[in-house]
């Protein structure tokens, strides 16, 4: 279902972000590629104090590569949520105005993006049009009744990532950029250096986003690699030549026994 989000859902007209909360980063000395020459290698502090940490609210929307980041030192629901319902309402007044579909239509479209699943969440009797499609980590403060009802009122559709799916959310694997551009070979004493390099990171790449599409060729490639191997007994390992299956082997011997006259 969050695959076909990625794929499907702008082209349907729903914005697709996923929201992701990367850390907790530490107050010590982060290694990087140094030009440092053979045999002299960069020397970092093996100590270092414990003066707090920070953490990074991502919200990142693939099509266009836009990402919206507020570095915090904590992400519990009281900060969270206040933040994440004030970037939604600004990225909705973005948006253009949703289709006009009748009751019974638009509450399918919103029942579609939950098919298959074993718990799908209740939905209100009165579904506004569905405007967005939020993809994020299927953790307790996430089901908070204030926020379900707050991202109904305001027409968008959560999808949490199953467990063991955390590479299904985009943010979660775009934060190494964000990452790897501001703390890697740096030595950050306070939390505020870390919020404070880490923001101007996002500000730096908004200015230029580079788009994200899901799959694309190297995933066709995948996919016309597989159809051409032989699974050996559902298991990891495969062959890529037909397996001479039981049954035909047992034929043959048959037929080999089988007197001639």
């Amino acid at each position: 279902m969050i695959e076909q989000a990625h794929q499907l859902g702008d082209k349907l007209g729903l914005a697709v972000w996923n929201e992701y909360e990367s850390g907790p980063y530490q107050t010590r000395s982060y290694p990087d590629s140094s030009w440092q020459p053979a045999g002299e290698p960069e020397r970092q502090p093996h100590e270092y104090i414990r003066n707090g940490t920070a953490k990074l609210l991502t919200l990142f929307h693939p099509a266009s590569g836009e990402v919206r980041g507020k570095g915090v030192v904590s992400s519990a629901n009281e900060v969270l949520h206040p933040w994440l319902k004030e970037e939604l309402s600004t990225i909705l007044q973005t948006l253009p105005l949703a289709k006009n579909l009748d009751a019974e239509t638009n509450r399918r479209l919103w029942e579609a993006w939950q098919e298959g699943l074993s718990l799908p969440i209740t939905l209100l009797l009165d579904l506004p049009p569905l405007r967005m499609l939020l993809i994020w980590d299927n953790l307790r403060g996430h089901y908070i009744t204030d926020m379900l009802l707050s991202l109904f009122e305001h027409g968008i559709m959560p999808l949490y990532t199953p467990l063991g799916g955390s590479w299904l959310n985009m943010a979660e694997s775009f934060k190494r950029i964000l990452f790897q551009r501001g703390l890697a070979g740096q030595y950050p004493e306070s939390p505020t250096e870390i919020i404070s390099s880490l923001e101007a990171v996002a500000r730096i790449w908004n200015k230029t986003p580079t788009p994200f599409e899901w799959g694309g060729k190297r995933a066709a490639r995948r996919q016309r690699s597989r159809q051409c191997r032989h699974d050996l007994g559902g298991s990891g390992a495969y062959t890529r030549h037909p397996i001479h299956r039981k049954s035909t082997i047992l034929q043959q011997w048959q037929r080999s026994c089988q007197p001639t006259y």
